[in-house]
């Protein structure tokens, strides 16, 4: 194995583990944003309700599409049926480290990341178990 083929291998076992961390910081911003909005919405009735409310309101839940959508990228290039390129794998953690920067006064997406962070100390420790991931050994 040359060594260029090392780092892609390291780069790529980066990009899985953020993904996976990604994957439960997303379920757990999705359980917590739900939680909120049942209270001072009600109940919601179903998880096919949920889902509607997720992917076509433009409210509450769509400060977190830019996540959805970036799963689905990285899922793309993990998938992809030519071979994946250094450039690739560090273009997305680059992108990835971008993303999940919270701000109080950012996009709507930083800004929800930054109050879910304020109020779940999970999500918090998901946030700083997915930096460690991106920053590693730098």
């Amino acid at each position: 194995m040359t060594s260029a083929d090392a780092s892609l291998e390291q780069s790529l076992t980066r990009l899985r583990n953020f993904r996976l961390a990604l994957l439960r910081l997303h379920k757990a911003l999705l359980d917590s944003e739900r939680g909120i909005y049942e209270q001072f919405h009600g109940r919601i009735r179903s998880n096919t309700e949920f889902f509607q409310l997720v992917i076509q309101d433009d409210g509450w839940f769509s400060w977190l599409r830019p996540m959805s959508q970036f799963i689905v990228q990285i899922d793309d290039v993990l998938h992809a049926k030519e071979p994946v390129t250094q450039q690739q794998v560090e273009d997305l953690l680059n992108q990835a480290e971008v993303l999940i920067q919270p701000a109080e006064f950012g996009t709507p997406m930083e800004k929800g990341y930054f109050r879910a962070i304020q109020r779940d100390p999970d999500i918090a420790l998901m946030h700083a178990d997915m930096m460690q991931i991106l920053v590693g050994d730098r």
